[in-house]
Formats: structure tokens, C-alpha cells, sequence
């Protein structure tokens, strides 16, 4: 009997120390060891995106024509930029805004300061505008957080590069429970689904990885390890359940006593 319970407590040693191998973050770096990143990816304008847009010139009544609220010829909403009121344009299924006066812009596949300068050489080789400044910002563009993090929903994105260590932060981490080895990223890429699986115990495949940058209605899923799934289906008595822990640490104190005699 004292050998199996010394069996038992060998095994239990052993999968404690594995715990941390399953844990820790970025174990193949070193101190001061330089890891190389992806290229920054930049979020690029798709169907159906929202995005704020602002006119600014010296004259503000001449500006105020491009600066409309809701309008016959477009369909759009207005939010507040700063002190500024800001219009708010749905990139249609063919890729383009319907701004005022100017019409159809295509604006897909463009980042926001690319479509910045677009409308700015319009307004100004119309004649229309001379020192134009266009302001565009992303108006309700997002990415979500499921899975086994501490806070998961849908988060906005508001700078030109998020990256996936970020989106998990502003989602309160993985819990102890979250697999670290295979975060899972699905990303709609004309149309299909295409799923990405990151390593965050490598800091060298995780900064590879073409999903190291989010884009728009990215799906970060953090998948929940053996003991997490199995508890799920906890009854009372589940091997992973907390009376069976409590008579684990009953069981070593047992085999404590008993080796003592």
C-alpha cells in the first residue's frame, strides 16, 4: 500500500512541475535577444467598414458642404470628433463612400491616411477646395476576444496597428485555464475563412505570424485545457472537480503520516 501511495504522490509531483511549460509566456527568449516582427499590417478598408470623415478649410461655411449630416445622397451618421461633429460613411459591397458633391469614391483596400490624401487631391483639382485638410478615422470597426481570457468581447479598434498580444491585454489575459500554444485567429480573407494558430510560449513563431496583426472583425478564441473542458461536465465527483482536489491534498497528508511511520 505504501508503494502505491508513493506511485500516486511521484505522479502528482510530475505534473506540477509540467505547469509551467503550459503557462509562461515567451520562453524561447533570452535577455536583451532582439526578435524579429512581421512588417506592421496596416487595416485596410473592406465592405461594409464605417468610417468618420472631417473636411477642415479656412472658410468654414465652405467647408461645412462637405461636412454634412444625414443627406439625400448618402446614407450616414454623425459623431462627435473632438469639438468637430464628425460624418460617419458605410463603405458599400463594391468598395466605395458616397461623399457630397464629389460622389462615388473608391475607398477599398485603402488605409485611412491613403483615403485622407484621395479626397484631398479631389476636393482640390476640382477647384473646389485649395487647402483642404481631411481627417479620417475608423467609426466602429472591431475585433473579438472569446474563449478562455478574463474579460471576452468585442473591442474597438481605434490606432492603425493592433496586434494580437494587444487585443488579448485589453481582454484581461488568458486565465490559468487558456491553452498558450494554440491561440486561434480567424480572419475573413475575400470571403472565406482562413484560420491562424499562434504559439505565445514562442516569441519568434508568435511575431511571424501573419496574424500577429489584427485586421477588422479578426476572432481571437483562446481554447480551454484538458481541466478546464472536463470540468464542464462536472458532477460533483469529476476527477477535476474541487471535492476530488480536496481529497488529493487529503490523500497526500495520508501518505505523509504513513512514510513517517
Amino acid at each position: 500500500m505504501k508503494k502505491q501511495f508513493c506511485y500516486l504522490a511521484a505522479a502528482m509531483i510530475l505534473v506540477s512541475c509540467g505547469t509551467p511549460k503550459q503557462i509562461n509566456y515567451f520562453q524561447d527568449v533570452k535577455d536583451g535577444q532582439i526578435v524579429n516582427v512581421q512588417s506592421p499590417l496596416e487595416i485596410k478598408v473592406k465592405p461594409e467598414d464605417k468610417l468618420g470623415i472631417i473636411v477642415n478649410t479656412r472658410d468654414p461655411q465652405l467647408g461645412q458642404m462637405f461636412n454634412l449630416g444625414v443627406t439625400g445622397n448618402y446614407v450616414g451618421s454623425t459623431k462627435t470628433g473632438g469639438s468637430q461633429m464628425m460624418c460617419s460613411y458605410t463603405v458599400d459591397a463594391n468598395g466605395d463612400i458616397d461623399f457630397p458633391i464629389l460622389g462615388k469614391i473608391n475607398v477599398a483596400g485603402k488605409n485611412r491616411f491613403e483615403i485622407s490624401e484621395l479626397i484631398k487631391d479631389k476636393l482640390i483639382s476640382s477647384d473646389l477646395l485649395k487647402d483642404a485638410v481631411v481627417t479620417v478615422e475608423f467609426d466602429k470597426m472591431y475585433y473579438s476576444v472569446m474563449g478562455e481570457v478574463a474579460h471576452p468581447g468585442r473591442f474597438a479598434i481605434e490606432k492603425d496597428h493592433v496586434t494580437v498580444l494587444e487585443a488579448l491585454s485589453t481582454a484581461g489575459d488568458l486565465t490559468i485555464y487558456g491553452v498558450r500554444k494554440n491561440v486561434v485567429v480567424m480572419r475573413n480573407e475575400g470571403g472565406n475563412n482562413r484560420v491562424y494558430r499562434l504559439n505565445l510560449c514562442s516569441a519568434d513563431s508568435l511575431a511571424m505570424s501573419p496574424a500577429y496583426y489584427l485586421q477588422q472583425n479578426d476572432v481571437v478564441y483562446v481554447e480551454p485545457n484538458t481541466m478546464r473542458a472536463r470540468q464542464s461536465t462536472v458532477n460533483g465527483n469529476n476527477v477535476l472537480s474541487t471535492s476530488f482536489w480536496i481529497s488529493v491534498a487529503s490523500l497526500l497528508t495520508s501518505i505523509a503520516v504513513l512514510l513517517k511511520k
